[in-house]
């Protein structure tokens, strides 16, 4: 075991950054571009999880271009330009199970509109952004996972300590093993994403929720194709929703044209459903068997597949972002625009925001104290402009099911947009996604078709294509509060809903008679996993915690 008096070895920076996505990135570069400004040397630190930056980078991605014509003007004009086709056609669709009904752009509210924004890989853009930070003098370390959060004596947030490495799955030192590192900062800015686990530990010390709306996710799996050039058109962004989710069930898709014959195709469902016999990753294969949907991939090659939650709590659900010596910023603060499905032009902006905060504070030679900057003012940046005129979509969608909920949410919009009003004013999110399942005996089960493994493809196979690799001996990063609870109530009571809305195949219930049904056990297949954190957020006992296992394991993304 790790030993209390082995000392870790410490480094100091003016800011720590963990997570090197958009909104860390952004911070850090921010930073160092108003210390040359103001003629200040900022030291700068990120650290991030995935095995290199971008390796757990996945979004569709349709990108509104404000955050990077913010942060770096010139990016168009860059040799390494990560972004070069522009949406050329932009079209919506309600889909029923043999047909769709495409609705008028005109009828749209011009907040929807993708024409002007760009469609790519936003790992790639992740790594355009690192190339720049360092540039500036920011030290970037892909490979190392941000585990403790580090405390002053006034409960003031100091830094964060790094995992250690080389501890066997029983807690005992391997041969490589080395202590974690202190990076300790006079402000750290948590950038981990949706459900990250520091900001969830954050969340709950400083009460950042209270008075605030549950967060919600969603759940976005995404396939990455190499189609038919006469089945390819450059520019085109599809989106849908209706089937094959029932209309209680909030989801849709998209399908984004790019560079080379690529086709980005995905599935986001609200994990607000009821139904515990759903899984996410079926409905994502249902999907693509659509008349509409299934000619684009027909001599085509999938090459890569990947999942991970996405917040959609919005303007009601965003918690306080500045506590003493840190603040939240990204997905890890919400800022996602769900009917828009785009969240990394705010979550460059709100690094650049946190950035500002933290460089103005150290300029008054201020240290691990609240950016009461940051947290004033982002409701009346950009930032709240784009989540305020949308915050009863969701809300709307959850009451009301897709049909009558999408017609009211468009119509707030439309109103919000006209009036800068709604006649709804703000609705609560009711409750926690963890507490929407009906039991299993309240719902009719669904039923879905054997894969072909040409258009349609199983969860394994899918783990395979997402480059997902784990030291395996290791401690266990899938941590039960009590083992008992998955047998004892989760199945009776659910069917076990675990083996269903894990999109990697991480969960299983095996039986030691299988013609009998009986002597079941929960297996956890740590290895498979590829940190979307579904089941942190969604398993009805809440009695699963996601924890980053030893830096640099889990998916390895090269262009999602």
């Amino acid at each position: 075991m790790t030993d209390a008096g082995d000392s870790r070895e410490s480094m100091d920076f003016d800011v720590v950054i963990v997570g090197a996505g958009p909104s860390g990135l952004a911070a850090a570069i921010r930073i160092r571009q108003l210390a040359e400004q103001n003629g200040s040397d900022i030291s700068v630190v990120v650290v991030e999880k995935g095995s290199e930056v971008g390796a757990h980078i996945l979004s569709g991605v349709v990108i509104d271009p404000q955050g990077l014509d913010a942060l770096l003007p010139e990016w168009r004009e860059a040799e390494d330009c990560p972004l070069t086709t522009q949406v050329t056609d932009d079209r919506f669709y309600l889909l029923s199970a043999t047909g769709g009904i495409r609705l008028p752009n005109v009828f749209m509210p011009p907040l929807m509109n993708n024409h002007g924004n760009y469609i790519g890989s936003l790992g790639n853009v992740t790594r355009f952004l690192a190339a720049r930070a360092e540039a500036l003098g920011v030290e970037i370390y892909p490979g190392f996972a941000a585990t403790e959060v580090l405390y002053g004596d006034d409960g003031e947030v100091l830094g964060i300590a790094t995992g250690d490495m080389g501890i066997d799955r029983h807690g005992e030192h391997r041969g490589d093993y080395t202590r974690g590192m202190e990076l300790r900062g006079k402000y750290t800015l948590f950038a981990e994403g949706a459900r990250g686990s520091l900001t969830k530990q954050l969340v709950a010390r400083f009460s950042l929720d209270k008075d605030r709306s549950p967060q919600k996710y969603g759940i976005g799996i995404k396939e990455l194709w190499q189609v038919d050039p006469s089945r390819f058109h450059s520019g085109l962004v599809q989106h849908t929703f209706g089937w094959p989710l029932q209309s209680d069930t909030g989801g849709g898709s998209f399908l984004y044209h790019f560079e080379d014959n690529l086709v980005a195709v995905g599935f986001v469902l609200h994990l607000d459903y009821s139904n515990p016999t759903l899984s996410p990753f079926d409905e994502f294969q249902r999907f693509k068997t659509h008349p509409l949907i299934k000619d684009t991939f027909t001599g085509g090659k999938r090459l890569s597949y990947g999942a991970r939650a996405i917040t959609e709590g919005g303007w009601q659900s965003v918690p306080t972002l500045a506590f003493p010596g840190g603040a939240l910023v990204g997905c890890a603060a919400g800022f996602v625009n769900v009917p828009r499905i785009k969240g990394s032009h705010n979550a460059i902006i709100s690094g650049m925001l946190a950035a500002e905060a933290a460089v103005a504070a150290l300029g008054a030679g201020r240290a691990n104290d609240v950016l009461q900057d940051y947290e004033d003012g982002w409701r009346s940046s950009s930032i709240g402009k784009d989540l305020k005129p949308v915050r009863n979509v969701k809300p709307l969608w959850s009451r009301f099911g897709t049909f009558v909920g999408v017609a009211l949410g468009g119509l707030d919009m439309w109103i919000n947009t006209l009036t800068g009003l709604s006649p709804f004013g703000t609705l609560r999110h009711r409750k926690r996604d963890c507490d929407s399942l009906k039991r299993i005996d309240e719902v009719t089960p669904i039923t879905y078709p054997k894969p072909d493994g040409v258009l349609t493809f199983d969860k394994l196979s899918s783990v395979f294509m997402s480059n997902t690799a784990h030291e395996e001996d290791q401690p266990p990063h899938l941590k039960l509060t009590d083992p008992s609870i998955p047998i004892e109530r989760n199945l009776p009571l659910y069917g076990e809903p675990a083996r269903l809305y894990c999109p990697a195949g991480v969960y299983e219930v095996v039986y030691g008679d299988e013609e009998a049904r009986a002597d079941p056990r929960f297996v956890i297949n740590a290895q498979n996993c590829v940190h979307c954190k579904t089941c942190d957020i969604k398993d009805p006992s809440q009695n699963i915690t996601w924890v980053p296992p030893e830096g640099g394991g889990g998916p390895n993304y090269p262009n999602m």
